[in-house]
This record gives structure tokens, sequence and C-alpha cells, in this order.
């Protein structure tokens, strides 16, 4: 990845004090039977809030991405909300549709944490939501990215992404499947742990011998050995790769149109 990529990258998640990087601990979290499905555009202020708090609760998630200009899956999230806003949470559980952050981020704590008095409303989240302004501010100099669709193959099944919300690594990523829009099932790879904080070298070489507590990160260390973002599973190739710019590369070639 360019410098100035990560650099922006890096100022997007520091802009929201790298929410999106841990798993809340302390209160269970009940994984929902059947994956939840967010129509999302990965710029979007509002959307970024929802995934974050999807990555804070280690939930996974089916994404279908609407970039603006997009005809892949913005006339179903029309069909079903009658408007063209996001994020829109579908959940199979219970065949409800959730419209607006705040109401998606209290759905979410109602149904899937076993914690009380929490509240997506007031000056935290009006703070919050600057802080996610600010962010998409950060990856637009140019143009704003994960925002705008580009021409794209569609393929025949959901790719699969291991990410965290604030990985400055995983975000460009995560960009370039929303402008492609490419479905693709989200990994959340929140870290539950002190210790697994900072880069994976620095884990490997001082907390080698740390349990893994992380469902994802314990699938991922059985696939791969390793524990490290982005990874990619394509199931219409059965390619499977680690590094953003690899993978960047290999979504460009594999799915992007004339």
């Amino acid at each position: 990845m360019a410098m100035f990529e990560l650099l922006s990258s890096v100022m997007a998640s520091s802009a929201r004090g790298w929410r999106g990087t841990a798993a809340f601990t302390g209160h269970k979290t009940r994984q929902p039977e059947q994956m939840l499905i967010l129509y999302d555009i990965e710029a979007c202020p509002y959307c970024r809030l929802v995934r974050e708090v999807l990555c804070e609760l280690d939930i996974d998630v089916l994404i279908y991405p609407c970039p603006v200009g997009g005809m892949r899956f913005r006339p179903d999230a029309l069909d079903i909300s009658g408007v063209s806003q996001f994020p829109l949470l579908f959940d199979p559980n219970t065949g409800e549709h959730v419209l607006e952050s705040a109401d998606i981020i209290d759905y979410l704590y109602k149904h899937y944490r076993s914690a009380n008095g929490h509240s997506a409303r007031g000056l935290r989240a009006k703070i919050a939501l600057a802080g996610s302004m600010a962010a998409t501010a950060a990856r637009s100099v140019g143009r704003i990215r994960g925002m705008n669709a580009a021409p794209s193959i569609a393929p025949e099944k959901p790719l699969e992404l291991y990410s965290f919300e604030s990985s400055p690594y995983s975000r460009p990523v995560r960009e370039l499947l929303t402008e492609l829009e490419l479905p693709y099932r989200l990994r959340n790879f929140a870290k539950s742990r002190w210790q697994e904080m900072g880069p994976p070298q620095v884990r490997s070489r001082w907390f080698s011998d740390a349990p893994i507590t992380s469902p994802n990160r314990l699938r991922l260390r059985e696939l791969t050995g390793r524990s490290q973002v982005p990874y990619l599973i394509d199931p219409n190739t059965d390619v499977a790769m680690f590094e953003s710019a690899e993978i960047m590369t290999y979504l460009r070639n594999s799915y992007g149109g004339e």
C-alpha cells in the first residue's frame, strides 16, 4: 500500500479514536443463528458507526454494498425501506428491517448483547458522528474512497473478508469491495485481549503464548497459522490471500469491469 494511502487510513482510524478495534468484554454477546445482512456504504459516516458496533460485538454480517450510482443492491434496499438511505439492517432471525444508524445500534444491543443502559443518542452520539465524518474526510483527498460505484462483474457467491473496522490495511479493501459492488461476508476480527494489540510481528515476538479467545481469530489461525488482516477468501475461484495491495489487485483483475 502506498504511504499516502496508509497515512490517510491511519488518520481515518484516529479520527474515530480507533473504535472498532477491541471486542467488548464483561458482557456476553449472543451470536445470531442466521447471519445479519447490512446494506452499506463503506464511506458513509452513519454506516461506519454501525460497523464499529458490529465489530465490537464480534458479530459477522453479510454486506451488500450500495455505493452511489450502484444498481446491484440499491434497488432492493429501496424496495425494502421505500427510501435510498443507508445503513439498512435486515435480521433474518426476527424478520425485522431497521433503518437509521441509531436505531440499528440500539437494536443490536437489545438483541445480541446482554447489557442494559446503552444509548446511541445524545451528545455522545453527536460527537461520534462528527468523528465519523472526519474519518470520511481523511479518505477523501482527490475522491471519496468507498462511496461511488465503479463498473464490475458480479460474483456468483459472496466473497469473505476477515477484517476489523479500524484496521488501516483492511479499510482500502472494504472500500474497493464497495465500489465494485461485491457482496461479502464480513468476518469481524476484533481484539479481545490487550496482548493482541499492535502489529503481528510484535504479538508473535512478545506474546506468542497469549491465548486467542476470539472465534474468528481462532478460525483464521486454524486456516492459515496467522492472525493477520485483511484476509480474503473467494469461493468462486478458491483463491485465498493476505496483504491489502495483493487483494486489491486481485479484485480489480477478477471483477473490475471496463
